[in-house]
């Protein structure tokens, strides 16, 4: 098995003193053979995790298939996170919606 090698990012809620402290060693082809499915070892989390945000209560917006030029999707995350609200606040906004 080939080891990977993460490097550090800063900003993830760790310093880079708790980064070089975690020891965590390669697993064996025995340990791996062993392993099972996290959602037979966990499977009321497992679960959790998959049921997600559940339905939404109050629905303010509908999931449309939209076909849009691809300048104005880079454009758009070019600005960063959050790009389909802008077009959404765009559009609001051009046809005068509050």
């Amino acid at each position: 098995m080939g080891k990977v090698q993460k490097k550090f990012k800063p900003g993830q809620g760790y310093t880079k003193k708790d980064w070089d402290d975690v020891q965590s060693p390669e697993l064996t082809d025995e340990q791996m053979a062993k392993a099972k499915p996290f959602a037979e070892v966990f499977p009321e989390l497992a679960a959790s995790i998959r049921r997600g945000r559940g339905p939404n209560k109050a629905p303010t917006k509908k999931l449309v298939s939209l076909r849009l030029s691809g300048q104005v999707i880079e454009a758009y995350k070019a600005k960063g996170r959050g790009w389909q609200s802008r077009i959404d606040a765009d559009l609001r906004r051009i046809n005068k919606i509050k």
